[in-house]
């Protein structure tokens, strides 16, 4: 394939063509490291707790019930862990978007506090699971830059790191813009803010050690094993898979970004938002070391996301972002992703990609994750793209709560989960938002 990139900052013009025939499509984390298998056999006719999706989420949440004693079926219409669990970037940070002032005026400043200190908890947890229990997942303490790119994003960044109430905020280091090199070695960006605690891992070694949990503590995990429908019954639910009904007396949807049919009253809640990333060809060191000084996560302050870090090797860059304004092959869209990343380090706009593949991230309509119980069907998701952090926590505290265990309260429980007229699932107005976002960025508003 031939594709055309754009100089970085240019938005028309002539465009060095640069040949990628031989990129491979797939998440690069498939190169050290492979799904987990499923159980052999059909599932059980009847279980005490079905999980639908075997991702962080269900494979967590399956553990505690499974712990508990409660016989435990974790489904998925893919491979074990084969949605954006084990399609992100790895990167592990503060996993609530709204501002502490925005929760406060819709929830009260008690319930905002306890939803960011649960964010705050949610990250030292993750860190001390992958220490105490020794998780194969290339954890790494990176720290994290978000660059700013214009003065008066920076005059927000600031002010905005520096808002939550005292013990709710994150620590953080401002960087001007005469610093920047020692952050980033980027043209773009007017200065930025260091966060320390930030961190990176594996994705796909998670979802493993995730499934060696929860198969350890009794849960059956049966995949690919479509769930095509769902209906009540006196005891429960009876559940058509594709390898025949099962009875189940709780059911967890655990879908997040990949919530179809099944479900419409939770399809009508999660955004399907799709997520492409590229792995570099192989870099030097030393100009790997250049341009992302500590080998941090990176992030900036514009509306259409893009996230990179290095691989875990230090060899090569992984780049992520909102690369499309509808979701598209992720061969169609590596032009503009990597014109993405030239925008950031102008060097690299010839540098050729080993890997490209995209994921689907479940956002929702007031950027918060959400869980709980509807229609007697019990629900955790919408992470809104820190699916690392927010998803392990939540999912082992809706697994508690399942099994009647203590540890399973939250600030969320009880939360409206909202939805919007004439959305069905179908994110038509995507396209539209993701343009005005662009123009934005542009100009720098």
């Amino acid at each position: 394939m031939v594709v055309s990139i754009p100089r970085a900052g240019a938005a028309l013009g002539p465009r060095p063509v640069i040949s990628d025939a031989d990129y491979a499509a797939g998440p690069y984390w498939a190169c050290d490291a492979t799904l987990p298998a499923a159980d052999p056999g059909p599932p059980p006719a009847a279980v005490d707790v079905a999980v639908i999706g075997a991702g962080y989420t269900g494979l967590t949440a399956a553990r505690e019930t499974a712990q508990a004693g409660r016989s435990t079926l974790v489904l998925d219409a893919g491979p074990i862990g084969g949605g954006c669990s084990s399609r992100n970037g790895g990167l592990v940070a503060f996993s609530i978007k709204p501002a502490h002032a925005v929760l406060a005026a819709r929830h009260g400043a008690a319930v905002a506090s306890r939803i960011y200190a649960e964010a705050l908890e949610a990250v030292a947890s993750l860190k001390a699971l992958a220490r105490d229990e020794h998780l194969d997942c290339d954890w790494r303490d990176a720290g994290c830059f978000v660059g700013a790119h214009t003065a008066r994003h920076l005059r927000a960044l600031v002010r905005d790191s520096a808002a939550p109430p005292a013990g709710l905020g994150v620590p953080f280091e401002v960087v001007s813009e005469a610093r920047l090199r020692e952050a980033i070695d980027s043209p773009l960006y007017r200065g930025g803010v260091l966060y320390p605690d930030e961190a990176a891992i594996h994705p796909l070694k998670l979802v493993a050690a995730l499934a060696l949990r929860a198969r350890a503590a009794g849960a059956r995990l049966c995949a690919p094993c479509a769930v095509r429908s769902l209906a009540r019954t006196p005891g429960g639910f009876e559940l058509a898979t594709a390898a025949g009904p099962v009875r189940a007396r709780q059911v967890l949807i655990a879908t997040n970004g990949y919530t179809g049919a099944l479900s419409p009253w939770h399809r009508r809640r999660v955004l399907p938002i799709g997520s492409y990333m590229l792995a570099t060809e192989e870099l030097e060191r030393a100009q790997l070391e250049r341009l992302i000084p500590q080998g941090r996560n990176v992030g900036d302050t514009r509306r259409v996301v893009v996230y990179l870090r290095p691989s875990p090797d230090g060899r090569r860059i992984l780049f992520g972002g909102r690369a499309s304004a509808a979701e598209k092959d992720v061969r169609r869209c590596l032009p503009r992703l990597r014109a993405m990343l030239a925008e950031i380090f102008p060097e690299l706009a010839r540098v050729r990609v080993s890997r490209a593949w995209m994921g689907f991230v479940g956002y929702t309509f007031d950027t918060m994750p959400h869980l709980g119980e509807q229609h007697g069907l019990y629900y955790c998701m919408g992470y809104c793209g820190q699916g690392i952090p927010s998803a392990t926590y939540y999912g082992r505290k809706l697994g508690l709560r399942m099994a009647g265990r203590a540890g399973g309260d939250t600030a969320l429980a009880g939360l409206e989960f909202p939805a919007r007229p004439y959305y069905l699932g179908r994110p038509w107005f995507l396209p539209a938002a993701v343009l005005g976002y662009r123009l934005a960025d542009r100009l720098g508003l």
